[in-house]
């Protein structure tokens, strides 16, 4: 009787180890899935200020390459 109890005792005690490791798994993935939020939010709005700074630039070289094709380089 010992050896069929000393079994369930360690299977117990692994399925325990298991489950400490799926929690320490599942907080390390919310926390890396928050920090990779972060970085998308920070990405987002860099793109917005490039957009922002960059918009009339970009206008102007469109305008531009809009007259360069018509051959009108009089500017």
């Amino acid at each position: 009787m010992f050896w069929p109890m000393l079994h369930v005792v360690l299977a117990f005690g692994g399925v325990a180890v298991l489950g400490v490791f799926a929690v320490r798994v599942g907080l390390e993935v919310n926390r890396f899935s928050r920090t990779v939020a972060g970085s998308a939010e920070r990405i987002g709005r860099a793109t917005e200020e490039l957009e922002r700074v960059t918009g009339p630039t970009l206008c102007k070289g469109a305008e531009w390459s809009a007259e360069h094709r018509a051959g009108d380089t009089s500017r």
